[in-house]
């Protein structure tokens, strides 16, 4: 697993082309219109609580990161395809995973809707299991604002 020259860090705002584009390439288009709204809600929100892989000064991976009654839920991960399955995925989650710890919240969960069921994979891998899965997505506040 060569992640050595990636860096993970917080969002910033100069970003935000480079993770439209990523979304744009990664996503349906469904999955676009839904993930650029909760996005949006969540950099008004918290914007602590996204985070993005860089390579060479590019933008190659994100998660989206929300706290709902305080829990903390996974939102969408999204990695661009020249990058995927290089464990990026896995330190974007871990990344997060530590700002949950250090925000001291109830309990960590995955979100899963029609759009994520594909990367739960990666979530099992780092140690999350079924019941760390919650399928309500539509209910988390960064959905319908």
């Amino acid at each position: 697993m060569l992640v050595s020259s990636f860096l993970v860090r917080g969002f910033q705002l100069s970003d935000y082309v480079s993770v439209t584009e990523l979304f744009r390439s990664v996503l349906s288009e469904d999955c676009y219109e839904e993930t650029m709204a909760a996005f949006a809600n969540q950099l008004s929100w918290d914007s602590e609580l996204v985070m993005v892989a860089v390579d060479e000064g590019n933008v190659v991976g994100i998660v989206i990161g929300t706290i709902d009654n305080n829990n903390g839920y996974y939102y969408r991960i999204a990695v661009g395809s020249d990058h995927q399955r290089r464990g990026i995925g896995q330190l974007l989650v871990e990344s997060l995973r530590q700002k949950f710890v250090q925000r001291k919240v109830r309990r960590i969960l995955v979100t899963v809707d029609v759009h994520n069921e594909v990367v739960l994979p990666l979530y099992e891998k780092v140690g999350y299991q079924a019941d760390d899965f919650s399928r309500a997505a539509h209910r988390l506040s960064i959905v319908h604002g």
